[in-house]
Parts: structure tokens; sequence; C-alpha cells
């Protein structure tokens, strides 16, 4: 099938990054979010991301201007009706997921394809909460969407052979490099990073090095672009948890275990820069380790 129209569920960090290549792209995008409010920063936060690209040459003004010509609000999931494709970009959790799923479906055509941008969650299983199992698949965008390169595909037992190149052809036109999963807990890229990170964790956690000396060295020690404890925080702690004890709880295996300091901070409403505070404080001029 041919996707024109997209939808995409969640104007946050992830949302709006999907909604920003698929309209740089030449797709109509509509974005979603509970509120107005939401929707909203989300819009400002792509004009702002376009407006990046053409100050560093990587995108003309014309090209701005027509992306953002090709999204649009939708306040509510009856404005998917006409979507090919809608990708669902929630916070990391099933429940949210699934509640979304059972609401939207009854909205979307027939023919429609129902995406995840899960980076850990059963497509399989997700794919059971919906009314159209064959035409579910998992969507994995990387962070930041404009700039990384690469998107994972993921097919649960149900998705079909036309879904699968539908959104591959989708995918390569965002001018993305592919990589196919298997459905097994937090698929490729996160089955690797994670545990790195939650290592990273534990090594801060038992006093081996603080958090300074940790990322200094595995960015100068391993040439990584960021510390893995710097990275956490760019993602989320929250995220990092939840993509954790998805591991945990899918494989039974004591090694993904997650740091009880990685719990502590959640806990403690320390999730990295979304919320100003995490292994670093980002609330002065300068980030400050919180250890």
């Amino acid at each position: 099938m041919q996707i024109n129209k997209v939808g995409v569920i969640g104007a946050g960090q992830m949302g709006n990054g999907i909604a920003h290549v698929c309209a740089l792209a030449g797709f109509q995008v509509l974005l979603n979010d509970v509120s107005k409010d939401k929707i909203e920063a989300g819009l400002a936060t792509i004009n702002g991301n376009l407006s990046r690209q053409v100050k560093s040459g990587k995108i003309t003004e014309a090209q701005r201007d027509g992306a953002l010509k090709n999204i649009g609000a939708a306040p509510s999931y009856e404005d998917f009706g006409a979507c090919d494709l809608v990708i669902e970009s929630a916070v990391e959790d099933e429940a949210v997921k699934r509640k979304i799923f059972t609401a939207v479906c009854p909205h979307l055509s027939d023919t429609a394809v129902l995406g995840t941008n899960t980076s850990s969650i059963s497509i399989t299983r997700l794919a059971a909460s919906t009314d159209r199992p064959e035409k579910f698949m998992g969507i994995h965008f990387m962070n930041p969407v404009p700039l990384m390169e690469l998107v994972e595909l993921i097919r649960g037992i149900a998705t079909d052979e036309q879904t699968f190149n539908s959104v591959k052809e989708f995918s390569l036109h965002l001018k993305k490099t592919i990589a196919v999963a298997e459905d097994f807990p937090a698929f490729i890229v996160n089955r690797i990073l994670m545990p790195m990170i939650n290592e990273a964790v534990y090594t801060l956690y038992e006093g081996v090095g603080n958090v300074e000396a940790i990322d200094l060295s595995m960015k100068l020690g391993a040439h990584h672009p960021m510390g893995p404890l710097e990275l956490a925080d760019f993602i989320g702690l929250d995220t990092c948890l939840s993509i954790m004890q998805v591991l945990y709880e899918g494989l039974a295996d004591s090694k993904y275990r997650p740091c009880p300091l990685l719990v502590k901070y959640v806990e403690a409403g320390w999730l990295g820069r979304k919320t100003n505070r995490g292994f670093y404080d980002y609330r002065g001029e300068k980030p400050v380790p919180t250890r």
C-alpha cells in the first residue's frame, strides 16, 4: 500500500522528531498528544529544529517552509481517519500504549497500518491489543530522530508481508538505514546499549568511579561521543529503567537486574535532562555531577 498521510501520537522528544522527518520527506503529518499545549510545544520544537538545520546548511529555507506546511495538529484520534500510517510514540509503558491502541483503532480506516516506536516492548503482545495485528509492527527510531540514521523494524508474529514492505519503503523514503530485528525484548540497539548504561550505574553505585571519571573513561578510553551516564540523562532515566525491567522480566537473567541506584534516581524524580536533574544537575550554566 502507498503511505502518504502519517499520524503521530505523542508530541514529545521522539514524537516531534518523527513528525519532523516525515514532514521534511514530503508526507502529510498530523501530530497528536493529550493536550493542545503539548501539541503546540511539539510544533514549536519542530520549527526550532528545522531553523537550526537551515542555519547549519543541512536544508534550505524552502524545505523548511514546505515541511511546516506538511504538519498539522490532531487534537482528537478522529482526525486520523484518512491516515495511511499511525505511529504511537508515547511513554515506554505497556499499559499506556495498550490504552492508546484501544482508543485509536475505531477511528482508523480498515487499510491503515499501526506502528509503535517502542524501544523494548513485545510487538506481538502490543499487536494483540489492536483490531489489526496483521497491520501492526514496530518502527523504532533513534533519538534524536532528525540526526540518527537508523530505524529498527520489528515484525510481530502476525505482521503480514505487505505491511512490512510498506513500512520498509516508508523508512527508506525518510532516508533512514534499516536494521530488521526479531521480536525479542529491547530488540538490537537497546539489548546492547541499556546493559552498558546499567553497568555504568553499578560502577557508580559500587564506588569504582565518580560520574565524571566514568563518563571521561568511556569518552576517551572507548571513543564514545557521550559518556554512559550523560547518555542516560539524555535518554531519560525512567526510560532506561523501563527497558531494563523489560529485559530482566522478559529474559529472566540476573545480568539484566536494574541497578538500585537507577531505581532510586527515578523514584526521586531525577530523570535526567527533562527534569533538569539526573546524574548531572542541569539547573546552572554548566552541568554538575550529582555524585
